[in-house]
């Protein structure tokens, strides 16, 4: 089939080119001229695993390309992801549906003939309706001019695996178009052939379908934190306690692991816009423990610089602090509200001097964080250091020695903020070791 991707940001971009690599010929369309040259060029404008080699073999082989152009994407085919952001508003919790509605505003009137707009992006339940009806006023197609919602399930880290072989492919369908089920099943063949779940529905439960996702996956990590914080106050251990529950079938052992909590581009502003839609429902209540959820992930932010008081005499001024880690999670560059970046920040305003290094985000961190020191690696950035923070769970950080990384601090102080550290081997080679939610 031929496809369009509007949008090429981590879900366009992926979605293109895992597209591309299901046999589909693929259009990838954005705004900035600049991502769509380095992407002609095969090259991405982030990191994710996979992903460049994915881009730079399907646009070698002609089957992915990329333009700038609406009406080419018109022109090109009769499928259309969308696959824009929806941020925070910049005036309240909930999303900001600019980038969403432009997409329907540009495109459709260049749809002359049948023609299926397919939504990917994470939106406030309600949005789907509002779109469909505004492309068939809109296109020239008139009512051949469909919309359906597909929304994405990835994990920056493991999108190009979630895009290929998804746990689950979700179809909102227009009970007025019954026939883009067939269009979408046509998309997904071979996930679909090789057992993957569909589930068809209508347009408002499958805009719920990932916000209720997301906001699940929020509560399971702030419960865990907020146990944490128990723990603290008791002298238990969250790590043993989580491993417990996580025995029980009914539980699980996933998204149970206390530390820093979650940051990034989706959860915590989609548990706010999900909020803030429920409260324009009017049944606000129902969602009203999404608030705690995210005040407990906060709360974690600010515990690490008052643990690092704690271990620093009480005083942080001029104490050079080494932090690990800067983008919101491991295998990505992504920094959006990232936990550590905000730490460190954090950190430097109650007086430490605060050398950050990540392996991949470092670009990313300086223009964001200008004010903040960075390093080259993880040895350079704990040098002379007073005391070291480890904030995003790279595999590299946790294969460091602690006898060498104590050959270079000033003082063998440790915070592991995602309790993914071996806290018994660095004990050993005389760190003073300190854990969230642990003794």
């Amino acid at each position: 089939m031929r496809l369009t991707v509007i949008g090429t940001g981590y879900l366009g971009a992926t979605h293109a080119a895992c597209m591309a690599e299901l046999g589909h010929e693929v259009l990838g369309v954005d705004v900035e001229p600049d991502r769509i040259a380095a992407l002609r060029s095969g090259r991405l404008p982030f990191y994710e695993p996979g992903l460049d080699e994915l881009v730079a073999k399907h646009v070698a082989s002609g089957r992915l390309r990329f333009s700038t152009s609406y009406q080419e994407a018109a022109d090109f085919a009769d499928v259309h992801f969308s696959c824009v952001g929806t941020p925070q508003r910049a005036d309240g919790n909930g999303a900001d549906l600019r980038y969403v509605d432009a997409v329907v505003e540009t495109l459709a009137p260049f749809l002359t003939r049948p023609a299926l707009i397919v939504g990917k992006s994470t939106v406030p339940v309600g949005t789907a309706a509002r779109l469909a009806a505004r492309i068939a006023e809109l296109a020239p197609a008139g009512a051949a001019a469909r919309l359906a919602w597909n929304p994405e399930f990835l994990r920056e880290g493991y999108a190009v695996a979630d895009t290929l072989h998804p746990d689950r492919l979700v179809f909102g369908i227009d009970p007025a178009a019954p026939e883009t089920e067939a269009v979408l099943r046509e998309v997904y063949a071979t996930p679909l052939a090789e057992g993957v779940p569909a589930v068809v529905t209508d347009f408002p439960t499958a805009e719920l379908v990932k916000t209720a996702a997301n906001a699940f996956l929020a509560t399971k990590i702030s419960f865990i934190n907020a146990m944490a914080e128990v723990c603290e106050a008791s002298d238990a251990d969250v790590t043993q306690l989580s491993r417990a529950l996580s025995y029980d079938e009914r539980i699980g052992g996933r998204f149970l692991g206390a530390g820093v909590g979650f940051g990034g581009g989706c959860l915590p502003k989609d548990i706010r816009a999900f909020r803030a839609r429920a409260e324009e429902l009017g049944v606000g209540p129902a969602l009203a423990f999404l608030g705690e959820v995210d005040a407990i992930n906060l709360r974690r932010r600010e515990r690490v610089p008052a643990l690092a008081e704690e271990l620093c005499g009480g005083d942080l001024t001029g104490r050079r602090v080494a932090v690990w880690g800067a983008a919101f999670k491991p295998e990505s560059d992504d920094i959006r509200d990232s936990p550590a970046l905000d730490v460190a920040s954090r950190l430097r305003r109650r007086g430490a001097l605060v050398s950050v290094y990540d392996p991949k985000a470092m670009d990313n961190a300086r223009k964001l964080h200008p004010e903040l020191d960075y390093a080259t690696g993880a040895l350079e950035a704990a040098q002379d250091a007073e005391l070291v923070v480890h904030l995003t769970e790279w595999a590299e950080f946790r294969a460091l020695d602690p006898r060498a990384v104590a050959g270079v601090v000033q003082t063998p102080r440790l915070i592991d903020g995602r309790n993914v550290l071996d806290v018994a081997a660095w004990r050993a080679a005389g760190w003073s070791v300190r854990s969230l939610g642990r003794p």
